[in-house]
């Protein structure tokens, strides 16, 4: 499972590198630009539920452990 989460992270990272190489920053809400902007906000989500979820995993283990 540790392996796919970070699979799924590096792939966000990706998609958030390519999308910055596509957004026009003289015109950022302009055209193809404004569906780049969503796809970095949408990378920067994933990521974030990602490490939201890596985080109740752990938890989830330690107090299965106390008990």
């Amino acid at each position: 499972m540790k392996i796919l989460i970070s699979i799924l992270i590096l792939l966000a990272v990706a998609l958030i590198a390519y999308n910055v190489t596509l957004i026009d920053f003289s015109e950022p809400f302009k055209g193809d630009s404004v569906v780049a902007i969503i796809g970095v906000i949408a990378s920067l989500c994933a990521i974030l539920l990602l490490t939201i979820f890596t985080l109740s995993k752990k938890i989830q283990d330690k107090i299965k452990d106390k008990h």
